[in-house]
């Protein structure tokens, strides 16, 4: 009787000092309340001002502004508003959030919680478990610093430190973090991840590991329910056997698409070739890329490497069969021998590549014309192997002597051979015509040879003219200079076009492609927030998340790509 006394007494006691310490304004009293103390005792030496309260057949309950407190110990501390929970701690507040432990130290006046001991704080669909957790009321806030797991209902994430977000469910992963699904894993440096959109934020290093694809980025964003993202910093891409690297990286698993922007490198790492642009897509289907804005594609060679440019690239096909094409202002550059022309189609399987409409090529000085240009590349070595010139055929070269007159070759087609990666011998056939200025040892000019026949054939070294040869009745003369008039010195068709030629492989890209400015890349410096995403979002048309393409890219060109900007 004696012990039901004491409790009903206190607690009268404590209900008055909370009446007494109420402000004049109408507050929610911030005082602890006692619901259910059980058995009551008081310990001096070891708790001085508490007053112990210990369970019988049900546990000791307290209540404090909206949360309710289950133990089977407390050691409450009246005065300093404070509560000590030992065994069996049960904390909820409302109907959503409840968090068990071995023991809590809870402040009433700042209405802060510490859990020691397998902590367990669910929410909705979510269970955090850790050692330690520290849980702010009155900001609405979960803190751990010792290692701990997040499980919901499409991920598991743990990590060395975290912050909860109770009002808006979200979740502040850093040191360790690790996302394990079935699908996919991610690690991270730090990481943002949204309880109810599933959608994760990763800032520094982070990995994400799925089952056809991986992803490297410093900055980004990733939907962890249907495996989309982007990547904003020093992002990279392993998908189906080709990396995709840029300032900004987009990608889709059940589209199977990827687009990148700005500093772009596309990496085949079967057939060993690059593509550089500042706007590329990327079809894993269809095995395709495309690219544009200072696109360049280049075929990696022992010593020689091919650099293909054009306003649009794509490459089309499986490995072995790949197909690239170049459309519009195409170029081509490789050590003594360039070219432009429309546009460009050279397929693997074949080795043939085909320069299409007004093409010109330079061979060394050796400027070549003619109506269509082929290139075949020897299979096995990847080597050129021959070059045909069908159609009004045309060979122009600067006398490098007098550096006043042309050395012209022309005729119906022209056939010519390399050997290791250098012409040396051109065959032209048909209604063949030459004028060629001939020279002695001693550089003095000893006649200009003009002549027509059925087939001319010039031997070439080190990219000049070391030998001709004519055959099948062989019409003309060698001409002293002053005898043959200079109308009479060009062939007709001649167009010189000398200040075209391409020198470097910087000479493939055009002014334009030079003074190009890039897309500005945002969300880089500052936090990216959830709120101003989504609704930023719909009215951004350059953004990557509503730049997903449709299917008939991959098969119609001119349906293809138009350079994306990312706000």
């Amino acid at each position: 009787m004696k012990k039901i006394y004491s409790v009903v007494l206190l607690f009268f006691t404590c209900t008055i000092l909370g009446y007494t310490q109420q402000p004049a304004a109408e507050e929610e009293p911030k005082q602890i309340n006692i619901v259910y103390g059980a058995n009551f005792t008081k310990n001096e030496a070891k708790y001085p001002g508490a007053s112990i309260f210990s369970k019988d057949t049900r546990q000791v309950q307290f209540e404090h502004q909206g949360a309710d407190l289950w133990c089977d110990v407390a050691i409450y501390y009246q005065l300093e508003n404070r509560l000590e929970a030992i065994g069996n701690v049960i904390l909820k507040q409302g109907d959503s959030v409840e968090m068990t432990s071995k023991k809590i130290n809870y402040l009433g006046d700042i209405k802060l919680a510490k859990a020691w001991g397998n902590v367990v704080l669910t929410n909705s669909d979510m269970t955090l478990r850790t050692d330690t957790l520290r849980l702010d009321r009155e900001k609405q806030e979960a803190y751990y610093q010792d290692n701990g797991t997040v499980i919901d209902s499409t991920n598991t994430l743990t990590s060395k430190i975290g912050k909860y977000f109770m009002e808006l469910k979200k979740y502040q992963f850093l040191d360790s973090v690790h996302i394990k699904n079935p699908k996919y894993t991610v690690d991270s440096e730090q990481l943002d991840y949204y309880q109810t959109s599933k959608n994760a934020y990763m800032y520094g290093p982070s990995t994400i590991n799925g089952e056809t694809y991986k992803i490297y980025c410093e900055r980004g964003f990733y939907d962890t329910k249907v495996e989309t993202g982007y990547g904003i910093k020093n992002t990279r891409i392993d998908y189906n056997n080709r990396i995709i690297e840029g300032d900004s990286v987009y990608f889709n698993k059940n589209q199977e698409f990827a687009s990148a922007t700005n500093n772009i490198t596309v990496t085949d790492t079967i057939n060993n070739g690059i593509i550089r642009a500042h706007y590329a897509e990327v079809y894993k289907a269809k095995d395709s890329v495309f690219a544009t804005r200072r696109a360049v594609s280049i075929s990696v060679q022992e010593r020689d490497s091919l650099y293909v440019h054009g306003d649009t690239l794509m490459v089309t096909g499986k490995p072995e069969e790949r197909v690239l094409r170049a459309f519009r202002n195409a170029k081509f550059y490789k050590t003594d021998l360039s070219g432009k022309c429309d546009s460009i189609h050279s397929e693997q399987k074949t080795g043939i590549t085909q320069l299409i409409k007004n093409p010109i090529i330079w061979n060394g000085a050796n400027q070549m014309t003619g109506d269509s240009i082929h290139l075949k590349s020897n299979l096995k070595t990847e080597k050129l192997d021959s070059l045909k010139v069908l159609n009004n055929a045309f060979i122009i070269s600067l006398d490098s002597v007098s550096m006043t007159g042309y050395n012209q070759a022309k005729g119906i087609n022209l056939y010519g051979q390399f050997i290791e990666n250098e012409l040396k011998i051109i065959d032209l056939v048909q209604n063949t015509e030459v004028v060629y200025y001939m020279y002695n040892d001693d550089d003095e000019l000893i006649g200009i040879d003009k002549t027509v026949c059925s087939t001319i054939r010039i031997t070439m070294a080190d990219n000049d003219i070391e030998d001709l040869t004519f055959y099948t009745d062989p019409d003309g003369d060698i001409f002293p200079e002053k005898e043959l008039p200079k109308n009479s010195r060009i062939l007709k068709g001649f167009v010189w076009r000398g200040d075209e030629r391409i020198l470097t492989k910087d000479d493939i890209f055009d002014e334009d492609d030079n003074n190009l400015k890039l897309v500005v890349i945002n969300g880089i410096d500052n936090p990216i927030d959830i709120d101003a995403e989504e609704q930023q979002r719909s009215k951004n048309e350059s953004d990557p998340v509503n730049n997903i393409p449709t299917q008939d890219k991959a098969t119609d060109p001119k349906k293809s790509i138009k350079p994306k900007k990312v706000k």
